[in-house]
């Protein structure tokens, strides 16, 4: 699993919110003492995703319940198919039995979305990306998800990468402005960050190749035979630059797109327009 600094931290904030000063419903009716066992149940197939994050939560809320994974990240599931069992206190399985849904549903959604537009490149060079449009404090999470999903994963935040986007270059005073005050800063500050500017025209795409200093070159909302067109004279530029398209590709727009031969295809609705995958926790009698 991708490396997450404050997953803890993560679940504790996400159990408090749902616990407050107490799981009353349980603390109600079920005897302390009481032991009970429960399978989470695919009633959707997808791309099971999450599941160290469940193993977690659980531990979190009781370190003795005992989980046995059945469905590792990134593996399919058919409906009926048992991803995980846990067994212990009643009490605690039923505490944290939602906790660990929503994250999972989630996350599994994500990967599966990811895993079915992934497919429909087959047999093409180009990948697909994400973008930072994640939930707020669980982008490590679901960009994971789009990993498990077999997608790629764009610029973790801002410091990981420059990105020239529109209004940064109108601020900067034009495309040139914006590109030597970047590397200017780059140098100032010691840092090796990939400089990546949007284009939104064939007009400013020349001016860029004119001018230079750019790793990538993102061509956002390009109808298909302007992006075919971009890519062609990007691919005959004499200094090689990396493609990307951007700017509502779905389903109808997103192999055509990628034929042109763009090397990647960013789609914030990766992690931010999505279904979560139907998981269900149900006990074991």
């Amino acid at each position: 699993m991708m490396k997450i600094d404050n997953l803890d931290e993560l679940i504790k904030t996400a159990l408090a919110e749902d616990i407050g000063d107490g799981d009353h419903s349980t603390l109600a009716c079920i005897p302390p003492d009481a032991m009970g066992a429960a399978r989470m149940v695919a009633k959707q197939a997808g791309i099971v995703c999450g599941t160290e994050v469940g193993e977690r939560v659980f531990a979190l809320v009781d370190g003795s319940l005992k989980v046995k994974v059945m469905k590792h990240d990134g593996e399919p599931v058919a409906v009926g198919d048992t991803v995980m069992t846990v067994e212990g206190h009643s009490g605690s399985i039923l505490t944290a039995e939602r906790t660990v849904l929503n994250f999972m549903q989630r996350l599994s959604g994500i990967a599966t979305e990811t895993s079915r537009m992934v497919q429909m490149l087959d047999g093409l060079d180009t990948k697909l990306l994400d973008t930072r449009k994640t939930t707020p404090n669980m982008r490590m999470l679901e960009k994971y998800a789009v990993h498990c999903g077999g997608g790629t994963n764009h610029r973790i935040g801002l410091y990981d990468m420059v990105m020239l986007k529109d209004n940064h270059i109108d601020f900067a005073g034009g495309i040139e402005q914006a590109i030597d005050r970047t590397r200017q800063y780059l140098k100032e500050k010691g840092k090796a960050l990939k400089i990546e500017i949007e284009v939104r025209s064939l007009d400013e795409l020349q001016r860029v190749l004119d001018h230079g200093g750019v790793d990538r070159i993102m061509l956002d909302n390009f109808d298909l035979a302007t992006l075919r067109e971009a890519v062609r004279r990007i691919k005959a530029w004499p200094v090689r630059y990396e493609t990307e398209a951007s700017g509502g590709i779905n389903d109808s727009t997103l192999r055509p797109y990628a034929e042109t031969g763009v090397d990647y295809i960013s789609v914030g609705a990766l992690t931010h327009h999505i279904k979560s995958l139907d998981l269900s926790l149900v006990s074991i009698k």
